[in-house]
């Protein structure tokens, strides 16, 4: 998975947060008792849609604007505005993609299984992404004591920033 390497562009929700999408989706709308009326499950599946994509944008915009506003480039007003703005773009891609995803379990229920597997690769896409962004949003010395510490623990942060080890130095870059 490629990681984007411009900390000044804010990401976007893609791809990856439209299965979790569909599995919120089933996950509000499964009553083991009582059916949904198919009314009722394309509503909720299409709002749990539209919740998660827009959690998933507020997450990423406000993780990756904060090193901005750190760094002085953005004031919080504007960070304010900034996340508002990615969060409503992304609601309305929320919107679609839920409900052509309700649309689709409803007419093949038997899907439900593929999507949960597709789910857990767009969950782990979707972590690193969070990560990644929270990592930009942190100052340099932030970095630097994240780095001390996951070296004693035994951990290569390098692994998951894909950034290559100094091998002159026992301390990670």
């Amino acid at each position: 998975m490629s990681r984007e390497r411009d900390p000044f562009q804010i990401p976007r929700a893609g791809l990856e947060a439209a299965p979790l999408a569909g599995l919120a989706g089933l996950g509000v709308t499964s009553a083991p008792t009582t059916p949904l009326a198919p009314r009722q499950f394309v509503t909720e599946a299409t709002l749990a849609g539209v919740l998660v994509y827009a959690a998933y944008q507020a997450l990423l915009s406000g993780l990756r604007s904060e090193g901005l506003v750190r760094r002085g480039a953005l004031t919080r007003p504007a960070q304010a505005r900034l996340v508002l703005h990615t969060v409503w773009e992304a609601m309305k891609e929320g919107t679609a993609v839920g409900l052509g995803l309700s649309l689709l379990l409803l007419l093949c229920p038997w899907l439900s299984l593929p999507l949960t597997l597709v789910g857990a690769v767009g969950l782990g896409k979707a972590s690193l992404d969070l990560f990644h962004a929270f990592w930009d949003g942190l100052s340099d010395s932030q970095k630097m004591q994240l780095h001390a510490a996951a070296y004693d623990a035994g951990v290569n942060l390098n692994r998951f920033l894909g950034q290559a080890v100094n091998p002159t130095s026992d301390q990670p870059d």
